[in-house]
C-alpha cells in the first residue's frame, strides 16, 4: 500500500523544489492536500507521479495537470491572500483546493457535471469556506471579476471572454500552443490593456472545449 504522506513529501522536495517552485506557501499547501483523494480510483497509488492524471484512467477527456506544472503555473500567477481566483477546468477540485489555501477566495469552474459534483464533495470534505464550484463554461461566471485566472490545460489561444473576467491589474496564466508542447504565458491587465510574458514550456493535453462555440470553456 502506498505511503501517501511520504509521496507528498517527495513531491515537494524531489519534484517541486527541484524544478524551481520554492515559494513556501505553495510548497506548504501542495504538501498538505491529499492528491490521492482527487485522482481516478484506480490511480491512487500513482497520485504523486509527476504526470498527467486522467480522470477516466484511460488517457481521454479531463485530467489533472502534473504537480510540477501546476506548481509553476500558480507561482507565475503570483496568487496573494487578498486575491479572488478563477480555476478553469478544475476537474475533481485538486487545483482549486491548492489555490484556495493561497487566496482570499477561489471558484472551481468545470463543465463536466460529474466532475463538478465530485469537486464540490471533495472541497466540502476539506472544510474550505472560501471556495465554490460552478458547473459550466465561462458564461457561467460572466458577472464575476477575478484578480487571477488559472487555466488547467492547453489552449490554442486565449478567448477574449477570459480577459473580460479579469479585474484591472489582474493576471491570467495559461499554457498556450497549437501543438502538444505549450508555453506557459502570463497575461497582465492594466488600464484595459493586456501585456504578455512567456515562461516555461510543457507538454500537456488540450483543455476540452464546447464543440458549438470555439474556445469557450
Amino acid at each position: 500500500m502506498a505511503d501517501f504522506e511520504r509521496g507528498r513529501a517527495q513531491m515537494v522536495e524531489s519534484q517541486l523544489r527541484a524544478e524551481g517552485v520554492t515559494d513556501a506557501p505553495i510548497l506548504a499547501r501542495m504538501g498538505a492536500i491529499a492528491r490521492e483523494d482527487f485522482v481516478a480510483p484506480g490511480r491512487r497509488d500513482f497520485a504523486y507521479v509527476d504526470d498527467i492524471q486522467w480522470m477516466d484512467g484511460r488517457g481521454h477527456g479531463r485530467f489533472l495537470l502534473p504537480p510540477v506544472t501546476l506548481g509553476k503555473l500558480i507561482k507565475l500567477a503570483r496568487v496573494a491572500d487578498s486575491d479572488s481566483v478563477l480555476d478553469v477546468g478544475s476537474a475533481t477540485g485538486y487545483s482549486t483546493a491548492v489555490i484556495a489555501g493561497l487566496a482570499a477566495s477561489a471558484v472551481g469552474l468545470e463543465r463536466d457535471a460529474r466532475l463538478s459534483e465530485l469537486a464540490a464533495s471533495n472541497l466540502a470534505r476539506l472544510g474550505l469556506n472560501n471556495v465554490r464550484t460552478v458547473k459550466g463554461g465561462i458564461e457561467s461566471v460572466a458577472s464575476d471579476r477575478f484578480d487571477v485566472i488559472v487555466v488547467q490545460g492547453r489552449l490554442p489561444a486565449i478567448p477574449d471572454g477570459f480577459f473580460t473576467l479579469l479585474k484591472d491589474s489582474g493576471r491570467l496564466v495559461a499554457l498556450v500552443g497549437a501543438g502538444a508542447v505549450a508555453v506557459a504565458t502570463v497575461y497582465s491587465k492594466s488600464g484595459g490593456r493586456i501585456s504578455v510574458r512567456s515562461d516555461f514550456s510543457a507538454s500537456v493535453p488540450l483543455l476540452e472545449q464546447q464543440a458549438d462555440e470555439a474556445f469557450v470553456f
